[in-house]
């Protein structure tokens, strides 16, 4: 079984769904979890079920979005912890429309929070990864950033635009034993599917060859891999948790 005992990690996005998941899962084999969220609520209720697992974690509630709070964040976690050994770049939101209605501000604020909050968590954290010869970085993509989806360009393209950017970093710091992977969830049972009417969500599970809508815990069993010593010589890949469906 995976190892990161005494392992820091920060998880973006982690209040709840699969971020939550994310780092209850890494805190379960033994990592330091810094929960980030903009929800104080969330987070603090997050980094309670972790302190219940007799953890360690720590709230850092920050926009990712934002060059000024992603420094002051890291700038935090090294302050109480000395360094950071993992990141995973889970915040992300939709903001779901035809391109012919879609706002400057429906395209702007989905690729801010789910596409350049990757870039300034990871260029914040990079260099201390690289000078400690150690890292793991693992960003939620999503199998709408493989196969595209009517409604979503803004978030189809944000997903995309982390599958490249996992493929080029990972090529850029392997040689300091810094690995950079990428996880493409499918239908996850989350607060966003549970809002679709008993029709529709019978509709998506004909479209999944498993039956039924993956759980949270299912990405983050893919996360906590990349993030082991286990997946060492695994970088610059995207993994589909989907259920096997392959595409859209």
């Amino acid at each position: 079984m995976s190892d990161l005992t005494n392992k820091v990690a920060v998880v973006t996005g982690s209040g709840r769904g699969i971020g939550q998941a994310i780092a209850l899962k890494l805190a379960e084999i033994g990592a330091i979890v810094v929960v980030n969220d903009v929800n104080e609520t969330f987070a603090e209720l997050t980094v309670a079920q972790i302190k219940g697992m007799d953890r360690q974690s720590l709230a850092v509630i920050a926009d990712v979005s934002s060059t000024e709070d992603v420094n002051r964040m890291m700038a935090k976690v090294k302050e109480v912890y000395g360094r950071i050994d993992i990141l995973v770049n889970n915040a992300g939101i939709a903001r779901d429309q035809l391109l012919l209605r879609m706002t400057d501000d429906d395209w702007d604020r989905v690729l801010n929070i789910s596409l350049k909050s990757v870039f300034l968590c990871t260029r914040a954290v990079i260099r201390d990864m690289m000078k400690q010869r150690w890292g793991r970085i693992v960003s939620i993509s999503s199998i709408v950033g493989l196969a595209g989806n009517p409604g979503q360009a803004n978030y189809a393209s944000a997903k995309a635009g982390i599958i490249g950017f996992t493929k080029t970093m990972s090529k850029e710091v392997a040689s300091r034993n810094v690995t950079v992977n990428a996880v493409a969830p499918g239908f996850i049972d989350t607060e966003m599917t549970q809002r679709l009417d008993e029709t529709q969500k019978a509709e998506l599970k004909v479209r999944i060859p498993c039956g039924y809508l993956g759980s949270p815990r299912d990405v983050a069993e893919a996360v906590a891999f990349f993030a082991s010593e286990e997946a060492r010589y695994i970088t610059g890949q995207v993994l589909s948790v989907d259920g096997g469906m392959g595409g859209l």
